[in-house]
């Protein structure tokens, strides 16, 4: 009894639902024709095929007008409806607003927790931002954290989640009934075993906005270490063993203080690395082998390296005697060291070096070659204090044991 009355109530709420009517207005347009064409979404539009397969799956439909409306807004209860239905979980029946029942099924399957926001009418009916459909994207295919910062990484890294501009993941933006039926055809392929294609700089982006880096998606194959490592640290992934509470440090004395606010990673080999604008005119970078006679070795040649951005600052300096003043916060990486010092003094990049513009120190950046180099002691970043023996302190970001 209880499956026949959902059937038919669910029929009635999907003519509201993808009409995109105003809930409680008793406005329910009929349904345009699954499978049909719609007006507004032309050949090649780019959410066209899963428009049309979402259409004859039947959890969302267009209008009775021969359109989809496929840039109109979707709210949070919409959304939650559609996944629900998508997915064919179990609903029941239950007293309350329209949505309650697909709100049970999606807390009972862990799409939906009350921490996300609140379990209210005001709150179902506001429209879901791109940052609430990862989560429930990234839930929805079986990933888990505690970190609510850490949901769209997971959703761009599984392929659910695409940029929409060249590293641009606009997470505040607010959801589409295009964007909404794409991500939960892409939910569908991804639980029936099929690869999703991954937009790399999306994934990038949404590493940053994670845990302010983004060295795990550009470069994975400098920062590893063995599995054992990382179980042992009781993280996840090595991606997790990022120490971002260490990205600000502040001197013992607490008379100076520098902050980190994101570690940037940027391919060379990659002309569309959608951060390298951070570095200005490349044709005018150089590397630092410690030699300060020697001034002609430029960055633009060695393609096959990586420049590591660090964008930060000094928050304060109280005692310029004991503090070095100045724009950057200072940082060091250890543990990617030269196989033949002679072959790096001569100029050959086997090791990692400063990067520069006019003087050695006036860019917050090194740069780290692909290969040619050798590991020696942990793999470490860290931030340190701008100062001398006695009271220099550092702070570690990230410390490996690499290959070794």
């Amino acid at each position: 009894m209880k499956k026949s009355w959902m059937k038919r109530a669910g029929l009635a709420l999907a003519a509201v639902l993808t009409a995109g009517a105003v809930w409680g207005t008793g406005y329910a347009p009929g349904i345009q024709a699954a499978g049909s064409a719609f007006s507004d979404v032309k050949a090649g539009h780019w959410a066209e095929s899963s428009i049309a397969k979402g259409v004859s799956k039947g959890y969302v439909d267009g209008y009775t007008n021969g359109t989809f409306k496929p840039d109109a807004s979707v709210t949070r209860a919409e959304f939650v409806k559609m996944v629900v239905s998508a997915m064919k979980l179990e609903t029941k029946e239950a007293s309350g607003k329209w949505y309650v029942p697909y709100v049970d099924a999606a807390s009972a399957e862990s799409l939906y927790d009350s921490a996300d926001f609140a379990n209210n009418e005001s709150a179902w009916n506001k429209v879901m931002t791109r940052e609430e459909m990862s989560r429930i994207a990234a839930r929805a295919v079986g990933e888990t954290t505690k970190e609510n910062d850490k949901w769209m990484y997971l959703a761009t890294k599984n392929g659910l989640i695409k940029g929409v501009g060249k590293n641009q993941l606009a997470p505040e933006g607010l959801t589409t009934r295009a964007q909404a039926v794409v991500l939960i055809e892409r939910i569908l392929s991804k639980n029936a075993g099929q690869n999703l294609s991954v937009d790399r700089y999306a994934v990038g982006a949404a590493e940053i906005l994670w845990h302010g880096t983004n060295i795990f998606t550009v470069m994975p194959e400098v920062w590893v270490t063995p599995d054992s490592d990382v179980r042992t640290s009781g993280k996840q992934s090595i991606e997790d063993m990022w120490n971002e509470k260490n990205m600000t440090i502040t001197s013992r004395d607490g008379l100076y203080q520098g902050k980190l606010d994101a570690l940037i990673a940027i391919d060379l080999a990659d002309p569309n690395d959608p951060n390298r604008s951070l570095l200005g005119d490349i044709n005018t970078l150089k590397w630092f082998n410690n030699r300060p006679s020697v001034t002609n070795l430029m960055v633009k040649p060695e393609k096959n390296s990586y420049v590591l951005y660090f964008k930060g600052r000094q928050v304060f300096n109280k005692d310029i005697k004991k503090y070095t003043k100045g724009l950057f916060v200072t940082f060091n990486i250890t543990g990617i060291n030269n196989p033949d010092s002679k072959s790096f003094y001569n100029g050959k990049l086997n090791q990692t070096a400063s990067v520069y513009r006019k003087v050695d120190g006036d860019m917050p950046a090194i740069i780290v070659p692909k290969t040619g180099w050798a590991q020696s002691g942990n793999l470490r970043i860290l931030l340190n204090t701008p100062a001398g023996n006695g009271i220099y302190s550092e702070s570690v970001l990230l410390k490996l044991r690499g290959i070794q």
